[in-house]
């Protein structure tokens, strides 16, 4: 299940996202399944699904949107993804069914902040849940 929720993290950010300055239409899943975040914008141009357990629950005791800029976002955002698809591709020295496929996102693309916004907090609590440090 563990490894089905982060290949569906993954599977979204790789395929979903793409650049766009359109007005984005962020939707949180009603009770049945809280742990489903969905952000996409009016175009359909990308759409990321967070199928996280917990991760709602911990989201509304983190920072609130707009407490960072988004420049900081996407450079933090830029770190991570390097250090988790070096690990995605270390499966000797890093567990696989952590680090089970690369993300694909671009340094110099705007994928808006709460794109930068969700992802940065994922990581965070993607390191907190599994005792990881992704510099």
């Amino acid at each position: 299940m563990k490894k089905l929720c982060y290949t569906l993290l993954l599977t979204a950010l790789i395929i979903g996202c793409a650049s766009s300055s359109k007005k984005q239409d962020i939707t949180n899943s009603s009770e049945a399944m809280s742990d489903t975040v969905r952000i996409a914008n009016d175009s359909l141009e990308y759409e990321i699904i967070i199928i996280e357990p917990g991760f709602n629950q911990w989201l509304v005791t983190q920072p609130p949107r707009g407490y960072y800029e988004q420049f900081w976002l996407e450079n933090r955002n830029v770190i991570f993804v390097n250090e988790y698809n070096n690990r995605v591709v270390n499966t000797t020295q890093y567990d696989p069914n952590l680090y089970i496929q690369q993300i694909d996102y671009q340094r110099g693309i705007d994928y808006g902040y709460e794109v930068n916004y969700l992802l940065y907090n994922w990581f965070e609590y993607f390191q907190q849940r599994n005792n990881q440090k992704l510099r």
